[in-house]
């Protein structure tokens, strides 16, 4: 058993697709399909499902990749910790959030301080993020709802109220506190679920017995302010935002329920070596978050 049949079957059984892989692996497709033949062979096992030109990751493939994924980031691990003990400061280190400019004051401080260290940032949801958590795709996540794992430490390093934006003119505007019952035709301006601002509008309203109506929703945290100020509807919007000096005119109000608020938590696997590059990055979001605002 070879390597990189171990890297090539990972690749396939998470795409669950031969010609996307192998465009992802930049190999040809035939020489990939054979790859996993021998493999499976090998094995004396099928490790996918054939339909035509469709695959799809069978139960001895699961247990498998489980295996796999567990050797690959192993090895991983010793590359890290190896450049770790020689001495080199430069590295990567990736990181996940769901809204990125939440990032930025952040790496700002960061990369004056390490200028040779490169920086990977993914947009992910809390489902992504745990998957990429899981696949060792990113060393640490900034995370707005829990990320459950028992191979995962999770470290809470900012609570904040979370707050009703409103258009300038709308007919709340002038009041100071409101009531979920009280919201329940307003059209709401979200984000997909999966995001924090959806999962805590989805528990006020159930909550309360309701369901929200939503008039937008989409994978961009930091246009819901500007679109509230257009017009298009009402949302919910942290605390810091409020702070904020700049940005689109809205008009704020407390919500009267309980727990509304957004935990910050800094994420990261338990179980597997976290490169010095990583290490350093976690240390000053801790320290930046828990003094911001």
């Amino acid at each position: 058993m070879e390597l990189l049949q171990l890297y090539y079957f990972q690749t396939v059984a998470r795409r669950e697709h031969i010609s996307r892989a192998a465009e992802e692996l930049r190999v040809a497709q035939p020489s990939l399909s054979r790859t996993i033949a021998r493999l499976e062979a090998e094995l004396g096992v099928p490790l996918f499902d054939r339909h035509g030109r469709r695959i799809r990751l069978n139960h001895f493939g699961a247990l498998f990749l489980a295996r796999v994924d567990r050797a690959l980031g192993e090895l991983d691990d010793a590359r890290r910790e190896l450049a770790d003990a020689a001495g080199l400061d430069l590295g990567t280190v990736s990181i996940a959030a769901e809204n990125l400019q939440a990032l930025s004051d952040l790496l700002a401080a960061f990369l004056r301080d390490h200028p040779g260290v490169n920086v990977r940032l993914s947009q992910s949801s809390a489902p992504v993020m745990l998957r990429q958590l899981a696949a060792g795709e990113v060393d640490l996540c900034l995370a707005s709802q829990p990320l459950p794992g028992s191979y995962l430490r999770s470290v809470e390093i900012r609570r904040e109220e979370v707050l009703l934006a409103v258009p300038p003119h709308h007919p709340l505007a002038g009041r100071s506190e409101v009531g979920v019952p009280a919201l329940a035709d307003e059209p709401f301006v979200t984000t997909r679920p999966g995001y924090w601002q959806r999962s805590l509008l989805d528990r006020l309203f159930a909550d309360a017995g309701l369901e929200p109506a939503i008039a937008c929703e989409g994978d961009e945290p930091a246009a819901i302010r500007s679109l509230i100020s257009a017009g298009l509807g009402i949302g919910l919007l942290p605390a810091a935002a409020y702070e904020a000096a700049a940005g689109p005119s809205v008009a704020w109000l407390r919500i009267d329920a309980p727990d509304c608020h957004r935990v910050l938590r800094l994420v990261h696997r338990d179980d597997g070596y976290l490169s010095a590059a990583a290490r350093s990055l976690r240390d000053v979001a801790t320290e930046h978050f828990r003094t911001a605002g």
